[in-house]
């Protein structure tokens, strides 16, 4: 099978190191799913979303796409959603983009074709919506960081929107939506201001996001700590 085979070799290695480190570890990960977050990012494969918070397998759910998007109609998207907080009880749901996203850069500049095209209307829309606050930011690459920054804004309160989440909330399920972008440059996590853990909050902190994500450069964003 050529790379398949490759693949093989280095899956078995993996699964030999880690029962040699801890052998008691696939047999507890088999047990039970318990993750306390879940994790809506972008399927670039430079983004490993375990790695980057440093979580062991069961320790996040995960669910990614193109551009990190969240919309009503995906039900791929929502299916997740709702099992995540329905039956796991997560108590954080992170909305992740990244700087230098191909999604965010083609849905800006127009160079989607086929499906795709049709699946970063979505992104589209939000360039579309902060057409005057792009408009300020010089360069290129800039202009699409600003873009993957609005887009985090605007998928996280498409969830805190969803009515699995607002269901959660009327319940007093303790439950907080996150927004980050990852840097690819140095493998940071830049905090959008973000933290809504109320329907009565979301719209306040939204807007205090985007005040202050205009109001600085690009990717100079408050890191998490």
């Amino acid at each position: 099978m050529g790379q398949l085979d490759t693949l093989m070799d280095k899956n078995r290695a993996w699964a030999a190191g880690i029962k040699e480190q801890n052998p008691e570890f696939f047999s507890k990960l088999s047990d039970q799913q318990a993750p306390e977050y879940l994790w809506i990012g972008c399927a670039d494969s430079r983004v490993p979303a375990n790695q980057i918070v440093d979580l062991m397998p069961g320790e996040l759910f995960v669910h990614r796409n193109v551009a990190n998007v969240v919309v009503h109609t995906d039900f791929n998207c929502l299916s997740v959603l709702q099992f995540a907080v329905d039956v796991l009880k997560v108590k954080h749901v992170l909305v992740v983009g990244h700087y230098g996203c191909g999604g965010v850069k083609a849905a800006l500049y127009n160079e989607g074709f086929g499906l795709i095209a049709n699946w970063l209307r979505h992104v589209q829309d939000v360039r579309d919506k902060y057409q005057d606050v792009l408009a300020g930011v010089a360069g290129e690459q800039d202009r699409v960081d600003r873009l993957c920054e609005l887009n985090v804004v605007e998928q996280v309160t498409h969830v805190c929107q969803n009515n699995i989440v607002q269901e959660a909330w009327r319940r007093g399920q303790a439950l907080t939506v996150h927004g980050f972008v990852y840097d690819l440059r140095d493998g940071l996590l830049r905090d959008m201001g973000l933290h809504i853990g109320s329907d009565d909050e979301k719209d306040v902190i939204k807007q205090s996001s985007i005040k202050e994500l205009v109001s600085r450069p690009v990717r100079s964003g408050r890191q998490r700590q």
